[in-house]
């Protein structure tokens, strides 16, 4: 379930910057993709059960949190991050997320974290250096790199809250109601009486190999919303009710390889053999991390 949501956002990372590039802005893309995914997550939660939509008392003030600084805020600073560096880097210093989830459990939530497990972090974390061969420094973007570190802090803050409330909630309605207080904090942010409509109505090139063919900046962002968000998002909170969220961030680490691979294919941004080293020892992390049971 991991492996096949971070193929999905490794695809969706091209998609959105493509989105960007037409003059959305990554606070307009944030706001849709969390008001679209609200509208969907509700609408299967409906058909499938309804009465799991009852928010008991206890959970709002944390279910609020995780919709805000789980949903919201990891949403805007990648996005932020992505505007102002390549998505290669933007992505190795999000999965530092990974890292602070295993340390909050070793040293907070006083969990055993086994060597195996550290071992895998750094192998992955190797790889992804390797993947955006960091030592070459390339655009590096100050305020970029702020953005992504915000985004690590917020990603492993959406990892360890949704595994608290699966436990006693489905993924999908966990989900609905999580989306549905970021739309809340977007419409508050910026009300959606302002949302650029003029914007989404455009038709623009796909870029790189698919430079010859056009789309409306709407079907970009219907993209961005159900297979770059519903569905991952649900894989991604259904996975944890099988497997810690430790082991949830190293195996989400297959994103960037993804993403990286579809840069080159799509948006003919090169491939190294290095890169394709660090893609090997990435897998090499995630494999190792899925035998510490």
């Amino acid at each position: 379930m991991v492996l096949a949501a971070a193929t999905l956002f490794g695809v969706n990372g091209a998609v959105s910057k493509v989105a960007l590039a037409s003059g959305v802005s990554s606070l307009r893309l944030s706001e849709a993709r969390s008001g679209g995914a609200c509208v969907g997550l509700a609408l299967l939660a409906l058909l499938r059960e309804p009465a799991s939509l009852r928010l008991r008392p206890r959970e709002w003030r944390g279910i609020a949190l995780f919709g805000v600084a789980g949903v919201a805020l990891v949403q805007l600073f990648y996005f932020l991050a992505i505007h102002r560096l390549a998505i290669g880097i933007a992505l190795l210093i999000q999965f530092l997320g990974s890292l602070l989830v295993a340390i909050w459990a070793r040293t907070v939530g006083r969990e055993h974290v086994r060597r195996r497990i550290w071992a895998a972090l750094g192998l992955s974390l190797t790889g992804l250096a390797l993947m955006v061969q960091l030592w070459g420094g390339g655009n590096v973007n100050g305020l970029g790199v702020a953005f992504a570190l915000a985004s690590a802090v917020t990603y492993a803050a959406y990892l360890l809250l949704a595994e608290r409330h699966v436990s006693t909630r489905d993924p999908i309605s966990l989900l609905a109601w999580g989306f549905l207080f970021a739309t809340v904090f977007w419409t508050v942010v910026q009300p959606w009486w302002s949302f650029p409509s003029t914007a989404v109505g455009r038709t623009v090139p796909l870029e790189g190999h698919l430079a010859s063919l056009h789309l409306p900046v709407w079907a970009l962002v219907l993209w961005v919303v159900v297979l770059g968000t519903i569905v991952p998002f649900t894989l991604i909170v259904g996975a944890l009710r099988h497997i810690s969220a430790t082991r949830v961030g190293i195996t989400a680490m297959f994103e960037p390889v993804v993403a990286t691979t579809v840069a080159w294919l799509w948006l003919q941004e090169s491939l190294t053999p290095v890169q394709l080293v660090g893609a090997a020892v990435v897998l090499s992390g995630i494999a190792l991390a899925q035998t510490a049971r």
